[in-house]
Protein backbone atom coordinates (compact mmCIF):
# COMPACT_ATOMS: atom_id res chain seq x y z
CA UNK A 1 0.00 0.00 0.00
CA UNK A 2 1.30 3.43 -0.93
CA UNK A 3 2.19 5.59 2.02
CA UNK A 4 0.01 8.61 2.77
CA UNK A 5 1.36 11.92 1.52
CA UNK A 6 3.41 13.85 4.00
CA UNK A 7 1.42 16.29 6.06
CA UNK A 8 2.47 19.94 6.02
CA UNK A 9 5.03 20.66 8.70
CA UNK A 10 5.19 24.40 8.24
CA UNK A 11 2.66 27.22 8.33
CA UNK A 12 3.29 30.59 6.73
CA UNK A 13 1.39 33.87 6.82
CA UNK A 14 -1.55 33.93 4.43
CA UNK A 15 -1.50 35.92 1.22
CA UNK A 16 -3.20 38.20 0.33
CA UNK A 17 -3.38 39.98 3.65
CA UNK A 18 -6.22 42.34 4.45
CA UNK A 19 -7.59 44.22 7.41
CA UNK A 20 -10.05 46.90 8.36
CA UNK A 21 -8.32 49.33 6.01
CA UNK A 22 -9.43 47.29 2.99
CA UNK A 23 -12.97 46.92 4.35
CA UNK A 24 -13.24 50.64 4.98
CA UNK A 25 -11.88 51.39 1.52
CA UNK A 26 -14.37 49.09 -0.18
CA UNK A 27 -17.26 50.69 1.68
CA UNK A 28 -15.91 54.13 0.85
CA UNK A 29 -15.89 53.19 -2.84
CA UNK A 30 -19.33 51.59 -2.57
CA UNK A 31 -20.84 54.75 -1.14
CA UNK A 32 -19.59 56.96 -3.97
CA UNK A 33 -21.83 58.13 -6.77
CA UNK A 34 -19.76 56.20 -9.32
CA UNK A 35 -17.73 53.00 -9.29
CA UNK A 36 -15.46 53.83 -12.23
CA UNK A 37 -12.61 56.30 -12.18
CA UNK A 38 -14.58 59.08 -13.83
CA UNK A 39 -17.27 58.89 -11.16
CA UNK A 40 -15.22 58.46 -7.99
CA UNK A 41 -11.99 59.46 -6.32
CA UNK A 42 -10.22 56.23 -5.35
CA UNK A 43 -8.27 55.72 -8.58
CA UNK A 44 -7.14 59.34 -8.66
CA UNK A 45 -6.01 59.14 -5.04
CA UNK A 46 -4.23 55.83 -5.54
CA UNK A 47 -2.35 57.14 -8.57
CA UNK A 48 -1.08 60.13 -6.60
CA UNK A 49 -0.05 58.00 -3.62
CA UNK A 50 1.65 55.31 -5.72
CA UNK A 51 3.53 57.90 -7.79
CA UNK A 52 4.66 59.72 -4.63
CA UNK A 53 5.97 56.53 -3.01
CA UNK A 54 8.01 55.74 -6.12
CA UNK A 55 9.30 59.23 -6.81
CA UNK A 56 7.45 59.65 -10.10
CA UNK A 57 5.64 62.77 -11.32
CA UNK A 58 2.65 60.74 -12.56
CA UNK A 59 1.04 57.31 -12.47
CA UNK A 60 -1.81 55.68 -14.38
CA UNK A 61 -3.68 52.77 -12.78
CA UNK A 62 -4.59 49.93 -15.15
CA UNK A 63 -6.54 46.71 -15.31
CA UNK A 64 -3.40 44.57 -14.89
CA UNK A 65 0.36 44.62 -15.25
CA UNK A 66 0.40 43.23 -18.77
CA UNK A 67 -1.87 46.05 -19.88
CA UNK A 68 0.44 48.54 -18.15
CA UNK A 69 3.26 47.25 -20.36
CA UNK A 70 1.05 47.40 -23.47
CA UNK A 71 0.05 50.95 -22.60
CA UNK A 72 3.68 52.00 -22.14
CA UNK A 73 4.70 50.45 -25.45
CA UNK A 74 1.82 52.21 -27.16
CA UNK A 75 2.90 55.56 -25.71
CA UNK A 76 6.39 54.85 -27.08
CA UNK A 77 4.90 54.32 -30.54
CA UNK A 78 5.83 50.64 -30.76
CA UNK A 79 3.98 48.90 -33.56
CA UNK A 80 4.16 46.20 -36.24
CA UNK A 81 7.70 45.39 -37.31
CA UNK A 82 9.38 47.19 -34.42
CA UNK A 83 11.65 45.25 -32.09
CA UNK A 84 11.74 45.30 -28.30
CA UNK A 85 14.52 43.50 -26.44
CA UNK A 86 13.16 41.46 -23.52
CA UNK A 87 14.86 39.10 -21.07
CA UNK A 88 14.89 35.50 -22.21
CA UNK A 89 14.17 34.45 -18.61
CA UNK A 90 10.99 36.15 -17.42
CA UNK A 91 7.26 35.57 -17.11
CA UNK A 92 5.88 35.55 -20.63
CA UNK A 93 3.78 38.70 -20.12
CA UNK A 94 6.91 40.73 -20.89
CA UNK A 95 6.94 39.17 -24.35
CA UNK A 96 3.17 39.03 -24.84
CA UNK A 97 2.77 42.77 -24.32
CA UNK A 98 5.13 43.34 -27.24
CA UNK A 99 3.43 40.73 -29.37
CA UNK A 100 -0.03 42.20 -28.81
CA UNK A 101 1.08 45.36 -30.58
CA UNK A 102 2.37 43.38 -33.56
CA UNK A 103 5.97 44.07 -32.62
CA UNK A 104 8.78 41.54 -32.31
CA UNK A 105 10.08 40.54 -28.84
CA UNK A 106 13.81 39.84 -29.12
CA UNK A 107 15.00 37.68 -26.20
CA UNK A 108 18.40 38.55 -24.70
CA UNK A 109 20.33 36.49 -22.19
CA UNK A 110 20.31 37.25 -18.47
CA UNK A 111 23.00 37.66 -15.83
CA UNK A 112 23.90 34.36 -14.10
CA UNK A 113 23.83 35.89 -10.60
CA UNK A 114 20.92 38.34 -10.64
CA UNK A 115 18.82 36.69 -13.41
CA UNK A 116 18.24 40.21 -14.80
CA UNK A 117 18.83 41.37 -18.36
CA UNK A 118 22.47 41.08 -19.45
CA UNK A 119 23.24 44.54 -20.83
CA UNK A 120 26.17 43.40 -23.00
CA UNK A 121 24.01 40.70 -24.57
CA UNK A 122 21.29 43.28 -25.08
CA UNK A 123 23.65 45.71 -26.82
CA UNK A 124 24.53 43.05 -29.39
CA UNK A 125 20.86 42.73 -30.34
CA UNK A 126 20.06 46.41 -30.91
CA UNK A 127 19.25 47.11 -34.57
CA UNK A 128 17.72 50.04 -36.46
CA UNK A 129 14.34 48.39 -35.78
CA UNK A 130 14.81 48.40 -31.98
CA UNK A 131 12.39 50.79 -30.30
CA UNK A 132 12.84 49.82 -26.66
CA UNK A 133 14.67 47.64 -24.16
CA UNK A 134 12.57 46.09 -21.38
CA UNK A 135 14.55 45.08 -18.29
CA UNK A 136 12.68 42.98 -15.72
CA UNK A 137 13.60 43.54 -12.08
CA UNK A 138 13.60 39.82 -11.34
CA UNK A 139 12.21 38.93 -7.91
CA UNK A 140 12.77 42.56 -6.86
CA UNK A 141 16.47 42.59 -7.79
CA UNK A 142 16.73 45.76 -9.86
CA UNK A 143 18.40 45.36 -13.26
CA UNK A 144 21.57 47.34 -13.99
CA UNK A 145 19.91 50.70 -14.64
CA UNK A 146 23.29 52.47 -14.84
CA UNK A 147 24.49 50.36 -17.76
CA UNK A 148 21.06 50.47 -19.39
CA UNK A 149 21.09 54.28 -19.27
CA UNK A 150 24.47 54.26 -21.02
CA UNK A 151 23.12 51.89 -23.66
CA UNK A 152 20.09 54.09 -24.21
CA UNK A 153 22.25 57.17 -24.62
CA UNK A 154 24.59 55.41 -27.07
CA UNK A 155 21.89 53.85 -29.24
CA UNK A 156 18.84 56.07 -28.86
CA UNK A 157 16.62 53.21 -27.70
CA UNK A 158 14.20 53.76 -24.81
CA UNK A 159 14.29 51.86 -21.52
CA UNK A 160 10.93 50.57 -20.28
CA UNK A 161 11.10 49.00 -16.83
CA UNK A 162 9.04 45.89 -16.19
CA UNK A 163 8.81 46.45 -12.44
CA UNK A 164 6.10 43.86 -11.75
CA UNK A 165 8.29 42.43 -8.96
CA UNK A 166 9.85 45.68 -7.75
CA UNK A 167 7.34 47.65 -5.69
CA UNK A 168 9.25 50.18 -3.55
CA UNK A 169 12.64 48.85 -4.69
CA UNK A 170 15.62 51.20 -4.93
CA UNK A 171 18.82 51.39 -6.98
CA UNK A 172 21.59 53.53 -5.51
CA UNK A 173 18.94 55.02 -3.24
CA UNK A 174 16.80 56.06 -6.20
CA UNK A 175 13.21 54.90 -6.54
CA UNK A 176 11.85 53.33 -9.71
CA UNK A 177 10.12 56.55 -10.73
CA UNK A 178 13.30 58.63 -10.51
CA UNK A 179 15.09 57.37 -13.63
CA UNK A 180 13.24 59.32 -16.31
CA UNK A 181 11.73 56.16 -17.79
CA UNK A 182 8.34 54.51 -17.59
CA UNK A 183 7.95 51.63 -15.13
CA UNK A 184 5.10 49.10 -15.19
CA UNK A 185 3.83 47.30 -12.08
CA UNK A 186 1.45 44.41 -11.41
CA UNK A 187 -1.03 43.92 -8.58
CA UNK A 188 -2.02 40.35 -9.46
CA UNK A 189 -3.00 38.14 -6.54
CA UNK A 190 0.51 36.93 -5.72
CA UNK A 191 2.27 40.28 -6.02
CA UNK A 192 3.74 42.34 -3.18
CA UNK A 193 0.56 44.40 -3.01
CA UNK A 194 -2.62 43.21 -4.64
CA UNK A 195 -6.25 43.74 -5.48
CA UNK A 196 -6.52 40.31 -7.13
CA UNK A 197 -5.68 41.95 -10.44
CA UNK A 198 -4.48 45.41 -11.42
CA UNK A 199 -1.48 47.33 -12.64
CA UNK A 200 0.12 50.76 -12.74
CA UNK A 201 2.41 52.70 -14.99
CA UNK A 202 4.80 55.36 -13.70
CA UNK A 203 5.34 58.22 -16.13
CA UNK A 204 8.23 60.70 -16.23
CA UNK A 205 6.60 63.83 -17.66
CA UNK A 206 3.36 65.60 -18.46
CA UNK A 207 3.24 64.63 -22.14
CA UNK A 208 3.75 60.91 -21.54
CA UNK A 209 1.06 61.07 -18.85
CA UNK A 210 -1.33 62.82 -21.22
CA UNK A 211 -0.77 60.19 -23.89
CA UNK A 212 -1.14 57.32 -21.40
CA UNK A 213 -4.34 58.79 -19.99
CA UNK A 214 -5.86 59.10 -23.47
CA UNK A 215 -4.83 55.61 -24.52
CA UNK A 216 -5.98 53.89 -21.34
CA UNK A 217 -9.52 55.26 -21.87
CA UNK A 218 -10.16 54.57 -25.56
CA UNK A 219 -8.55 57.84 -26.59
CA UNK A 220 -10.93 60.11 -24.66
CA UNK A 221 -9.62 63.18 -22.81
CA UNK A 222 -10.65 63.98 -19.20
CA UNK A 223 -14.21 65.25 -18.97
CA UNK A 224 -15.07 64.25 -22.53
CA UNK A 225 -18.84 64.30 -23.22
CA UNK A 226 -18.83 64.22 -27.02
CA UNK A 227 -16.88 60.98 -27.70
CA UNK A 228 -13.76 62.81 -28.80
CA UNK A 229 -11.45 59.85 -29.43
CA UNK A 230 -8.19 61.75 -29.95
CA UNK A 231 -5.98 58.71 -30.49
CA UNK A 232 -6.13 54.93 -30.62
CA UNK A 233 -6.19 53.00 -27.36
CA UNK A 234 -8.21 50.53 -25.34
CA UNK A 235 -10.03 50.32 -22.03
CA UNK A 236 -7.28 49.75 -19.49
CA UNK A 237 -9.00 51.68 -16.68
CA UNK A 238 -8.86 50.41 -13.10
CA UNK A 239 -12.14 50.38 -11.16
CA UNK A 240 -12.73 52.20 -7.89
CA UNK A 241 -12.96 49.07 -5.71
CA UNK A 242 -9.54 47.81 -6.78
CA UNK A 243 -8.01 51.22 -6.17
CA UNK A 244 -9.54 51.39 -2.69
CA UNK A 245 -7.99 48.03 -1.78
CA UNK A 246 -4.63 49.03 -3.21
CA UNK A 247 -4.57 52.26 -1.21
CA UNK A 248 -4.80 50.12 1.93
CA UNK A 249 -2.19 47.65 0.64
CA UNK A 250 0.18 50.53 -0.04
CA UNK A 251 0.23 51.53 3.64
CA UNK A 252 1.84 48.20 4.63
CA UNK A 253 4.23 47.77 1.71
CA UNK A 254 7.45 49.27 3.05
CA UNK A 255 7.12 47.63 6.48
CA UNK A 256 6.56 44.23 4.86
CA UNK A 257 9.55 44.70 2.57
CA UNK A 258 11.75 45.47 5.57
CA UNK A 259 10.67 42.16 7.18
CA UNK A 260 11.28 40.27 3.94
CA UNK A 261 14.77 41.73 3.68
CA UNK A 262 15.69 40.48 7.16
CA UNK A 263 14.26 37.01 6.57
CA UNK A 264 15.79 36.84 3.10
CA UNK A 265 19.30 37.33 4.45
CA UNK A 266 18.64 34.54 6.93
CA UNK A 267 17.13 32.16 4.35
CA UNK A 268 19.72 32.78 1.64
CA UNK A 269 22.58 32.07 4.02
CA UNK A 270 20.97 28.81 5.14
CA UNK A 271 20.09 27.63 1.63
CA UNK A 272 23.60 28.43 0.36
CA UNK A 273 24.97 25.86 2.81
CA UNK A 274 22.96 23.06 1.17
CA UNK A 275 25.00 21.07 -1.36
CA UNK A 276 23.62 21.55 -4.87
CA UNK A 277 21.55 24.65 -4.02
CA UNK A 278 22.57 28.12 -5.28
CA UNK A 279 20.44 31.14 -4.23
CA UNK A 280 19.89 34.07 -6.58
CA UNK A 281 22.75 36.53 -6.26
CA UNK A 282 22.58 40.20 -5.30
CA UNK A 283 23.86 43.40 -6.81
CA UNK A 284 24.57 45.64 -3.83
CA UNK A 285 23.67 48.72 -5.89
CA UNK A 286 20.10 47.51 -5.39
CA UNK A 287 19.93 48.83 -1.84
CA UNK A 288 16.24 48.00 -1.41
CA UNK A 289 15.33 44.64 -2.92
CA UNK A 290 11.61 44.04 -2.64
CA UNK A 291 11.81 40.21 -2.60
CA UNK A 292 8.87 39.11 -4.71
CA UNK A 293 10.32 35.60 -4.71
CA UNK A 294 13.06 33.64 -2.98
CA UNK A 295 14.80 32.04 -5.97
CA UNK A 296 17.39 29.26 -6.04
CA UNK A 297 19.01 27.11 -8.68
CA UNK A 298 19.62 23.36 -8.55
CA UNK A 299 22.38 23.15 -11.18
CA UNK A 300 22.25 20.01 -13.28
CA UNK A 301 18.83 18.93 -12.01
CA UNK A 302 16.68 16.92 -14.42
CA UNK A 303 13.12 18.12 -15.10
CA UNK A 304 11.47 15.17 -13.36
CA UNK A 305 13.57 15.63 -10.22
CA UNK A 306 12.95 19.38 -10.10
CA UNK A 307 9.20 18.76 -10.26
CA UNK A 308 9.52 16.13 -7.53
CA UNK A 309 11.43 18.58 -5.32
CA UNK A 310 8.74 21.21 -5.79
CA UNK A 311 5.98 18.69 -5.08
CA UNK A 312 7.72 17.53 -1.91
CA UNK A 313 8.20 21.10 -0.68
CA UNK A 314 4.51 21.80 -1.23
CA UNK A 315 3.62 18.64 0.68
CA UNK A 316 5.44 20.19 3.65
CA UNK A 317 3.41 23.38 3.34
CA UNK A 318 6.12 25.36 1.54
CA UNK A 319 4.72 27.34 -1.44
CA UNK A 320 7.26 26.31 -4.08
CA UNK A 321 7.16 26.54 -7.88
CA UNK A 322 9.35 25.64 -10.84
CA UNK A 323 11.00 28.60 -12.52
CA UNK A 324 9.87 30.21 -15.76
CA UNK A 325 10.91 28.52 -18.99
CA UNK A 326 12.74 30.80 -21.42
CA UNK A 327 10.03 32.80 -23.18
CA UNK A 328 11.04 31.43 -26.58
CA UNK A 329 10.54 27.85 -25.32
CA UNK A 330 6.79 28.42 -24.85
CA UNK A 331 4.03 28.02 -27.41
CA UNK A 332 2.88 31.55 -26.58
CA UNK A 333 6.06 33.08 -28.00
CA UNK A 334 5.32 34.50 -31.44
CA UNK A 335 7.64 33.19 -34.12
CA UNK A 336 7.72 36.42 -36.10
CA UNK A 337 9.61 37.22 -39.27
CA UNK A 338 12.75 38.32 -37.39
CA UNK A 339 12.48 36.25 -34.22
CA UNK A 340 14.20 33.02 -35.30
CA UNK A 341 13.41 29.57 -33.97
CA UNK A 342 13.81 28.52 -30.36
CA UNK A 343 16.99 26.52 -30.81
CA UNK A 344 18.70 29.39 -32.59
CA UNK A 345 17.69 31.83 -29.84
CA UNK A 346 18.81 29.34 -27.21
CA UNK A 347 22.35 29.37 -28.62
CA UNK A 348 22.68 33.06 -27.72
CA UNK A 349 20.95 32.65 -24.35
CA UNK A 350 22.92 29.91 -22.54
CA UNK A 351 22.28 31.35 -19.06
CA UNK A 352 18.52 31.56 -19.61
CA UNK A 353 18.59 27.99 -20.90
CA UNK A 354 20.22 26.83 -17.66
CA UNK A 355 18.14 28.90 -15.24
CA UNK A 356 14.92 28.02 -17.06
CA UNK A 357 15.70 24.36 -16.46
CA UNK A 358 16.98 24.36 -12.88
CA UNK A 359 15.34 27.29 -11.04
CA UNK A 360 12.93 26.84 -8.12
CA UNK A 361 11.22 29.71 -6.37
CA UNK A 362 9.32 30.25 -3.14
CA UNK A 363 6.47 32.71 -2.73
CA UNK A 364 7.34 35.88 -0.80
CA UNK A 365 4.97 35.06 2.05
CA UNK A 366 7.61 32.65 3.38
CA UNK A 367 9.69 35.77 4.09
CA UNK A 368 6.98 37.15 6.37
CA UNK A 369 7.30 34.19 8.74
CA UNK A 370 9.13 34.29 12.07
CA UNK A 371 12.81 33.42 12.26
CA UNK A 372 12.23 29.94 13.67
CA UNK A 373 9.95 29.05 10.78
CA UNK A 374 12.49 30.32 8.26
CA UNK A 375 15.17 28.15 9.90
CA UNK A 376 12.87 25.13 9.70
CA UNK A 377 12.10 25.91 6.05
CA UNK A 378 15.81 25.68 5.24
CA UNK A 379 16.07 22.38 7.13
CA UNK A 380 13.13 20.92 5.22
CA UNK A 381 14.57 22.19 1.94
CA UNK A 382 17.85 20.40 2.69
CA UNK A 383 16.00 17.18 3.61
CA UNK A 384 13.92 17.28 0.43
CA UNK A 385 16.89 17.92 -1.85
CA UNK A 386 18.90 15.14 -0.19
CA UNK A 387 16.24 12.44 -0.54
CA UNK A 388 14.38 13.39 -3.76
Amino acid sequence: MASAPAQPTLTFPAWPQAGEEEREGLLRALDQEGWWRNGGGEVDSFEREFAELHGAPYAIATTNGTHALELALSVLGVGPGDEVVVPAFTFIASSLAVQRLGAVPVPADVHPETYCLDVDATARLVTPRTKAVMPVHMAGQVADLDALAELAEATGVTVLQDAAHAHAARWHGRRMGEFGSMAAFSFQNGKLMTAGEGGALLLPDEESHRQAYLRHGCGRPPGDRVYAHLTQGSNYRMNEFSAAVLRAQLTRLEEQIAVREQRSRQLEAALARIPGVVPQGRDDRCDVKSHYMAMVRLPGVQPERRTAVVDALNAHGIPAFVGFPPVYRTSGYWQGPYSGDADEIGKRCPVAEEIGGDCVWLHHRVLLADTATVDRLAEVFAEVVART
